[in-house]
């Protein structure tokens, strides 16, 4: 089990429904995927996702996921990843979508 955190810490996890734009493999590697997410309001994010093992990119167009908005940009492989979307830890992955069509940048609660 993994450590018990409090509401408060808990709120400060800003998730977002997204829209999946665009998504093409990360030249050079195999795992990692680049996506380009409508985040409503929140304009477009680039994400990096290490999932490219699994899914091919088309997988992701058009699909409604749930991205964590508040993470500091990092770099993987020399390109911005501005977010992380969720996925179970199992083999294959699972992507977190949304059951029906959701407003892109509606926040959850």
């Amino acid at each position: 089990m993994s450590e018990l955190i409090d509401i408060e810490e808990f709120k400060k996890i800003d998730l977002r429904i997204g829209l999946v734009k665009s998504a093409e493999r990360v030249k050079g590697t195999e795992k990692l995927i680049k996506l380009i997410v409508d985040l409503g309001e929140l304009g477009e994010r680039q994400i990096i996702a290490g999932l490219g093992k699994w899914y091919n990119p088309e997988y992701f167009v058009g699909k409604y996921i749930v991205v964590v908005v508040n993470l500091k940009p990092k770099k993987i492989m020399s390109i911005e990843s501005q977010g992380m979307l969720l996925a179970t830890d199992t083999d294959p992955p699972v992507l977190v979508t949304t059951a029906s069509d959701v407003k892109p940048g509606a926040k959850l609660i």
